[in-house]
Formats: C-alpha cells, structure tokens, sequence
C-alpha cells in the first residue's frame, strides 16, 4: 500500500509540475504579446515621441476612443483629485480651471467641478460615481491608485464620459493616461547622482506617497539604476508624501538615527528646499539632491548658495495641468488618440540653469511659485504625433499662460 501511496504521489507531484509549467508557459507567452503589442503601438509613433518610452513601465494598450462621438457645448468638465494637501496639486487644480473657463474664447461654454478625495481611495470612487450621474463631458483626474479606480473608469466610458489622467497612469484600457516616464527619471536622478559624486556615495531615498503609481514607477527606475551603481548605498527609505511638513520630518527623524555620513538624497517631489533646511538644522553637511525644482527652492539656493545642491528634473504643474487640458480637449474634438498612454517628456535642470529661471517673487517663502519655461516644453506639433486627426487644440495658446511672478 505504501508503495502505491508513493507512486500516487509522485504522479500528483508530476501533475502539478506540469500544470505549473502551463501557467508559466500561459504567463510568459501573455507577457511576450503584450510586449509585441506595446511595441507596434511605439512604432507608429514619430521619432520623438518614441524615446520617451524606453524603460517605462506602464501598460500600453491601443485607445477606446477610435469611435467616440464628440459632444456638443457647452461642456460640463469635472476633474477628480486624489489629494490637494500640496501646492503643487493646487497649482495643477487652479491651472486647469483657468485653461476650461477660458475655453469659451474659442467658442465653447464650459464649466469646471473638481472633487478632493483626500487619499481616500474608496471615496475617489464614489465622487467619479457622483461624476457620471451629473453627466460630466470629461473627467479628468490624478489617480489615487492605479488599478482602484477601473471599474469607475469603465462605468464612465460606458456613459460616454471619456477619462484622461495625469501624473500617475491607470491600467483601465478605457481610459486615456497624460503621464511621463516616471520610471526612467527615477534612473535619471540615480544616474546624476553617480556622475556627481564618481560612483560612490551613501543616499537618502525620501519617497512620496506609499502606494501611489508614480511612486512605484519611480523606485523601479531607481533599483535598476542602482543595480549599475554598485557604489551607491541607500542608507535610509522614508516617505515624505510629496508635503513640505512630512519630508522635513521624516528627514530630521532619518537624521537623528542615522549618525554617518549622508552624500546625497534622492527625492521625487517638489520639497528639495526642506530637505535642505533639514541637514542644515542637524547642522549636517549640505548633500546633493534630487527632485523636481520649484519657486521656494530657487529662493532658498539664492539666499543660501552654499547650503543647497541641486540636479533634477521640472516636473511643473502648470505644464501638467497643460498638457492634460489639450489632451482632453482633443479627445472631445474626436481627435482620436493612437494608444492610451501619451508620454510627455521631463526637463532636465541643473544649478547652471538657475539665474535663467530665479525669478525676484522667489524667495524660500514661495512654496506656491512654480518656474515657468520660457518655450512651450510639448508644442503643438509634438502633440500632434499621438493622434490619428489631429488638429490644434482649441482654447490653447502657450504665450498666455500666466508667468511665475505675475
């Protein structure tokens, strides 16, 4: 009997062998077609807009929207917000108001709504429910989470109701994600880091909000670049929220337990300033960091040109909110976007680009002034490039959006 007991367990073991040998045969032959589709939908994008997809991580699928119907005016435009508890965010908010109320300069009535879930997953599903029964034209949003929301995302689009999202794409084939490669300027910061340092340092991670889609495509980009980067060391991993209070915190609290030395920090918000401010409290040495750049930190590196180093990117809100609008805009007009994820690039900044973009209303106080750039970072025919009838955007005109010292 044992031995019968022994033979049937073996088949049982060959049996699931098998069975898992399918799976991962089923898995790797998805995973290769969805990489085979990705690439053909690269492909038949200009040359431009293809290098703003190498090492992103995010899901590509062709756009829903091929037969969408443009809706007549007016226009009921409602943007969904995950959270407002930064001037950043608000800056987005208040940027994409004036862009939706000026619409009506090129003949189309709008009105704009916008809801606030406060990190609230649950209740950023609830207001786009809200959304859909107001019977919204457009819902545009930064998402709280990059899978929670797609069944509210498909109960839009089964209403009609195109979503278009930005900083943080969704993986919802029926929506339409405005978003950068997050991934590859988390490796660009690491990259910048090695290059200014010689390949050795000890590095702060200061990270934004747990769990939010940026934040996993940016760590991503980090770990592959710090696999190439074996003199790096990551001393510390806290999450500052992407606000000013947190990160300060959460810097001071990394500060007072960890007593070596701290070459560098890698940050992926728009806090550089109070991380400076931070080391200079702990009366520690002023380190390099990363980060997108803003009003206040321009101040701050005025005042204090010894106290703060910076390399980094201008993930600004104005432009975010821009390019969200004229995406939405074209989406509306039947423009007929080629897949459902439009990347748009990143500026590079460094401390040589700072006298161009200082600015006298920047002082450290600024946290609500955001650099500007002097030229449209996506021009129309860049945008262009992602749709199959494209058009100008309407409402648009780069020279009027409002300079960082009104």
């Amino acid at each position: 009997m044992r031995g019968a007991g022994e033979l049937r367990a073996k088949e049982e073991e060959a049996m699931s062998k098998r069975a898992l040998g399918l799976t991962l045969f089923a898995l790797a032959a998805g995973l290769a077609a969805n990489a085979a589709r990705a690439e053909d939908l690269i492909a038949g994008l200009p040359d431009d807009l293809k290098t703003l997809y190498i090492g992103a991580t995010s899901t590509l699928a062709p756009s829903a929207y091929d037969n969408f119907k443009p809706p007549a005016a007016p226009w009921k435009w409602c943007h969904s917000e995950s959270y407002q508890g930064n001037p950043w965010r608000v800056t987005v908010t208040n940027e994409l108001k004036r862009l939706v109320e000026g619409l009506k300069s090129a003949g189309i009535e709008s009105s704009f709504e916008v809801s606030d879930s406060n990190n609230d997953t649950g209740q950023q599903i609830n207001q786009i429910h809200a959304f859909i029964d107001k019977k919204c034209t457009v819902i545009t949003s930064i998402a709280g989470s990059a899978t929670a929301l797609n069944d509210v995302i498909k109960a839009a689009y089964d209403a009609g109701i195109p979503f278009i999202t930005a900083a943080g794409s969704v993986t919802s084939p029926y929506a339409i994600n405005v978003d950068s490669n997050y991934a590859a300027w988390g490796y660009d910061m690491i990259k910048a880091i090695a290059k200014a340092t010689g390949g050795k340092a000890d590095v702060l991670m200061v990270e934004g909000i747990a769990g939010h889609p940026i934040v996993a495509q940016e760590r991503a980009g980090a770990d592959r670049a710090l696999k190439e980067e074996p003199g790096l060391k990551i001393v510390r991993t806290v999450n500052g929220n992407w606000t000013a209070n947190v990160t300060k915190t959460v810097v001071l609290q990394a500060l007072a337990t960890y007593p070596g030395k701290i070459d560098a920090v890698w940050t992926t918000g728009s806090e550089s300033r109070v991380v400076a401010e931070a080391f200079a409290q702990a009366g520690r040495k002023p380190p390099l960091i990363t980060g997108s750049i803003t009003g206040d930190a321009l101040g701050y590196w005025k005042a204090n040109p010894d106290k703060y180093h910076f390399t980094g990117h201008g993930v600004l809100p104005q432009w975010t909110a821009e390019t969200l609008f004229r995406v939405a805009v074209r989406v509306l007009e039947g423009e007929k976007p080629k897949l459902n994820t439009l990347m748009m690039p990143i500026p590079a900044i460094t401390e040589a680009d700072f006298p161009a973009i200082y600015k006298p209303c920047m002082t450290p106080d600024a946290v609500s002034v955001f650099p500007v750039p002097a030229s449209d970072p996506v021009p129309e025919p860049m945008l262009d490039g992602y749709f199959k009838a494209p058009a100008a955007t309407k409402g648009w005109d780069y020279a009027k959006v409002p300079s960082a010292c009104p």
